[in-house]
């Protein structure tokens, strides 16, 4: 069953995140309160996710856009494999992306994967059985059961404005890297997917210049 937290269990979270870890004081007063980022999940959500990575976010909405209206408004990896690369392609997808989405269709249909059943796996065993899609990678599975299937407690490791997220937090010189990053989210735990959030509303309210960020105390 998916879960997902009204704005009075987030709130509660980010208290609860602050008094685990102090370093965390900072990002939540500077971060407004938000909601849960709940995006369609199953094999839509994943095939919408390969496809609006590494584009900007008004680049990704003209191409979904395309992508519904070339398959008729049906996602599904019917309707998906019963399309050439090539005529994929003709979507403005790239012809890399193109193939990845042909790639989760045939893992749903090889029975390869279960979205359906998805969330009767841990969340360890729902990320091995995504990557082992060709094209999906671990940022791409963590994300995705974070903001697809409402996973509480995943902590996407490799993104860089957490990296750096966390490296304003600790006062810390350099990023720390994936493996360190994940290693560093342990005492968020239950709640990482909200650190998560709020460490991204963080950093884009310090790119924005819409907050300043304070040296971290020593």
């Amino acid at each position: 069953m998916v879960l997902v937290l009204i704005p009075a269990d987030i709130a509660a979270a980010r208290l609860a995140l602050v008094a685990l870890d102090p370093a965390l004081a900072q990002a939540h007063a500077q971060t407004a309160p938000f909601d849960w980022r709940m995006r369609t999940g199953g094999f839509e959500g994943l095939f919408r996710m390969i496809v609006e990575q590494q584009v900007s976010v008004a680049s990704a909405a003209s191409v979904w856009k395309r992508v519904v209206e070339g398959l008729h408004g049906e996602i599904t990896p019917r309707t998906v494999l019963a399309l050439e690369v090539d005529h994929l392609r003709t979507f403005g997808l790239s012809g890399q992306k193109a193939r990845y989405s042909h790639e989760i269709a045939r893992a749903q249909v090889d029975g390869r994967i279960d979205f359906d059943h998805l969330e009767t796996l841990s969340d360890a065993e729902a990320i091995a059985r995504l990557v082992a899609i060709k094209g999906v990678g671990k940022w791409t599975a963590e994300t995705f059961l974070m903001l697809c299937e409402g996973r509480l407690d995943i902590f996407p490791g490799g993104d860089i404005a957490l990296q750096e997220a966390i490296r304003w937090a600790d006062g810390a010189a350099l990023r720390p890297r994936e493996q360190e990053a994940h290693a560093r989210a342990e005492i968020w735990r239950p709640h990482r997917s909200v650190a998560a959030l709020l460490l991204w509303g963080w950093y884009v309210a310090v790119k924005r210049g819409e907050v300043v960020l304070e040296p971290a105390n020593p």
